[in-house]
């Protein structure tokens, strides 16, 4: 019987991903330079000192005499410019509402920081639904690890087995699937074209699906 939902929050919740990518792009046009997105995408859904890093990858592609926090800090102006215009995914609200009308635990694991996560769940309002928020912080090894994901069934207090995991990264996938939940993927219109691992079912958004008919499709997957 599923109990609980875990939701990955960037790409996921709010679709912060492409905009990152969208943002350093911006910034590396400004220094006649290109990011391919293959490379990129190794970065998506994990911490950058596990993956690929945009920032030293620009100082070492270029002649130019450049600050890595000048370039953080450039990257960042454009991402919250963009981000002003951006809402949740669709989908979403619905599910967390019909969540906690059936009695639903929820909870967040993310790769990224605390403070970046609620900053964004207060915005839009959302926070009052979840019970946890696991983040970066909290974990030695963010995803692909599946360390988030354990703490969030520690804190919830839920079995991986009563518990399905939404996530719109490779990464994040891996990690849920790596703790044993029920991983459904929704990926992003920039991780619609990654490679993902084991997954019970994958929707173009929330809309696709509702969520009780999610719980059906995992429950009979399960039985």
């Amino acid at each position: 019987m599923i109990k609980g939902l875990i939701f990955d929050f960037d790409g996921l919740v709010i679709d912060t991903e492409s905009v990152w990518y969208e943002s350093l792009c911006h910034v590396y046009e400004k220094h006649n330079a290109e990011l391919p997105f293959d490379l990129y995408s190794q970065c998506i859904g994990t911490s950058l000192d596990r993956g690929f890093n945009p920032y030293h990858y620009l100082l070492e592609i270029t002649d130019q005499n450049l600050d890595v926090e000048e370039i953080k800090r450039q990257s960042a102006e454009q991402h919250a410019r963009i981000m002003q215009d951006r809402t949740l995914r669709p989908g979403v609200l619905s599910y967390l509402d019909t969540a906690t009308k059936m009695g639903l635990k929820l909870g967040i694991a993310s790769s990224s920081h605390l403070e970046w996560v609620t900053r964004f769940l207060n915005e839009h309002q959302i926070a009052k639904y979840f019970s946890c928020v696991c983040t970066a912080d909290f974990v030695e090894k963010v995803k692909p690890d599946p360390a988030l994901y354990l703490l969030a069934l520690e804190q919830l207090d839920l079995s991986p087995n009563e518990t399905i995991a939404f996530e719109d990264s490779a990464n994040g996938a891996k990690a849920a699937h790596a703790a044993g939940l029920h991983t459904v993927i929704v990926p992003n219109a920039m991780t619609e074209h990654l490679t993902f691992g084991p997954h019970l079912l994958r929707l173009t958004s929330m809309e696709e699906m509702s969520l009780e008919d999610v719980i059906t499709h995992v429950s009979r997957s399960n039985a």
